[in-house]
């Protein structure tokens, strides 16, 4: 495989020729790509938006498989498996958090052995088991008597066996789909050589453009498979997103001869493992005075890996032990990794460690975005939820987010981003660590635009009514899906963008990994909290913030509580970003010293020699 700053020799001949290859678009590609027999990609027949357009229809249909499942699932528990809110608000947010911790798995089997496009097959093939499964279950074994699970009529208590083929369906969903998510996106990314400037600008704009992928993939299951399922049409449902992952994954296997690739760098664990082992060893060795003397392989040899060369970077001192060159090491210098690192080995344990505040603080914005999956469909249950005849599931209220979505990604690719360019004079615009902030500021707008709705619910319930529902609209809960859905864009994009250009070569999965586990952490975080608060504000025979009956507890506590620790996160944040320093690949024009300043920071935009 070609390195990135390596091109295949010509021949005479194809000296000759290259004018003309040149002209139609057909030159080999220099990011190290290979199309699907490994030989090195050309980008007239391999990649580009066609391939990257295979990928995004993809995505929208398992997206819409996926959410057929997730969307309604708190509402599935509560009135077919008959647990109380608290319980399937927990189960909802445990299940997402381990569809997203399942995406480390799927990300190191790609990074290390199966590479990116086989990874994301055999996990499809996984998630289209688990659906069938998950629908003959439910077919078969829950949804007794028949037509069962609408708004009045629950089912028959099932038993231990039912519950448990159902949990294993579901959970095999959450693999299927958490070992796909962090490769496609970017395998997506791979479709575009961002060592050409045309098509690394395609490569920033294709982020946008999977978000909305994903988003309107699940605005189907938002409203006419959510229809069909808050109506007791629960098999239906399940059929359609198991036929809708079957043509996506039809799809996906259909257009590996058009596909880039990237072949596996091999164990990152090893690799950071050696780093950690061989600095400890030479924990006492005397520092040289310049980086230079550092160990170091040459172009050549990183262009037969396939990746680049990182450069050398203050901080983490100690780590760069593990590159100072000994006696006893110069006889070995390639046979002893744990002893003597490279400092591209080096730097990237230290993008890693860099990388971790960043990640730390996007936890907390994700315990605000999964309560659109428990507690926003809890709320919008107990409103009022009818339009004359017509009666909107609760769950489908999440298709407000998702047109914010799609109206944010045009305005800020066709309006904001141009005006802040003219703005700060800045053409590259807002960086990726500047808009995950205002994310984190529309988020907080988001959670208090939640609780003065529960507020005003409370005010407005109807005594008369049947489970004393509140006679104010659920369409009074738009506001708070559509801000979701700004932040989504500010925050989400600019995460996936952000960690996939700051992760190095070999490591480009996990950045698209830590999006997941971000999220996963988030549900984990939420489950913990609603669990903790219930258990102080249950105290002393009080119904406490969550109960069965919403009517009377204070739900909107809960909202304003996460309010004030998104703020305070938002605070965590900016030092954070302020003192991370990005990524350093040789050829990237020094940033001076003040790299480490939020405005200053470049990032997604990394400029690569050819040597």
């Amino acid at each position: 495989m070609l390195g990135a700053d390596n091109k295949l020799p010509m021949r005479k001949e194809e000296e000759e020729g290259s004018e003309a290859i040149n002209e139609h678009g057909d030159e080999w590609t220099m990011d190290g790509s290979v199309d699907f027999k490994s030989r090195p990609a050309r980008r007239g027949k391999s990649g580009g938006w066609l391939a990257a357009s295979l990928v995004l229809v993809n995505q929208g249909l398992a997206t819409l498989a996926f959410f057929g499942v997730g969307v309604n699932l708190v509402i599935f528990l509560t009135r077919v498996l008959q647990q109380d809110n608290a319980a399937a608000a927990n189960n909802v947010s445990k299940w997402t958090g381990t569809v997203y911790l399942f995406s480390l798995i799927g990300a190191f089997l790609s990074d290390s052995y199966w590479g990116r496009y086989k990874t994301c097959a055999i996990f499809q093939i996984i998630f289209v088991v688990g659906l069938v499964m998950l629908s003959l279950t439910s077919s078969l074994f829950l949804l007794k008597p028949s037509g069962c699970g609408d708004e009045h009529t629950f089912c028959e208590p099932p038993s231990g066996f039912k519950v448990g083929l159902f949990y294993l369906s579901v959970y095999l969903v959450a693999l299927g789909n958490g070992g796909y998510q962090p490769n496609i996106a970017t395998f997506g990314a791979d479709q575009f050589d961002e060592q050409d400037p045309r098509e690394a600008h395609s490569k920033i704009s294709f982020f946008s453009y999977f978000y909305l992928a994903l988003n309107l993939g699940s605005l189907f299951s938002n409203t006419f498979l959510g229809y069909f399922q808050n109506n007791g049409s629960w098999a239906l449902g399940f059929w359609a997103s198991a036929a809708s992952a079957m043509v996506a994954l039809l799809l996906f296997l259909g257009g590996t001869r058009q596909y880039r690739h990237f072949h596996p760098s091999g164990n990152p664990l090893s690799r950071v493992s050696q780093v950690i082992v061989a600095a400890s060893r030479k924990w006492d060795a005397d520092k040289p005075s310049s980086s230079k003397e550092l160990h170091e392989l040459g172009s050549k040899e990183f262009a037969s890996t396939g990746s680049r060369k990182l450069l050398h970077t203050e901080g983490f001192k100690f780590l760069d032990r593990a590159a100072i060159i000994q006696a006893k090491d110069e006889p070995t210098l390639q046979s002893h990794p744990w002893h003597l690192c490279t400092v591209t080995q080096v730097e990237e344990l230290k993008c890693v460690l860099r990388l971790l505040p960043i990640w730390l603080c996007t936890i907390l914005y994700s315990v605000v975005f999964t309560q659109m999956a428990s507690l926003f469909v809890e709320q919008g249950a107990v409103m009022k939820t009818n339009i004359g005849s017509f009666q909107i599931p609760p769950a489908s209220m999440s298709a407000f987010d998702i047109l914010s979505v799609a109206l944010f990604v045009f305005l800020y690719r066709r309006i904001l981003h141009p005006f802040a360019c003219r703005l700060t004079g800045n053409s590259s615009g807002p960086t990726e660590l500047q808009r995950m902030g205002v994310g984190l500021v529309i988020a907080i707008i988001a959670m208090i635009s939640a609780g003065t709705v529960e507020i005003y619910r409370l005010k407005h319930v109807c005594k008369a009514c049947i489970n004393e529902e509140s006679s104010m609209s659920i369409l009074w809960q738009i506001p708070q899906y559509m801000l979701i859905g700004a932040s989504e864009v500010f925050m989400y994009v600019g995460q996936l963008e952000f960690f996939n250009s700051q992760t190095p070569d070999g490591l480009k999965s996990f950045g698209s990994a830590l999006c997941m586990t971000s999220i996963s952490f988030g549900n984990y975080v939420s489950s913990l909290l609603v669990t903790i608060l219930m258990d102080i504000t249950k105290r002393g025979g009080k119904p406490g913030w969550i109960p069965d009956n919403l009517n009377k507890g204070h739900m909107d506590m809960f909202y304003y509580l996460l309010a004030l620790l998104t703020a305070a996160d938002l605070v965590v944040y900016i030092i954070c970003a302020k003192w991370y320093k990005s990524i350093k690949v040789e050829g990237m024009e020094e940033e001076g010293d003040d790299e480490d300043e939020i405005d200053d920071i470049k990032i997604g935009d990394l400029k690569v020699s050819v040597v």
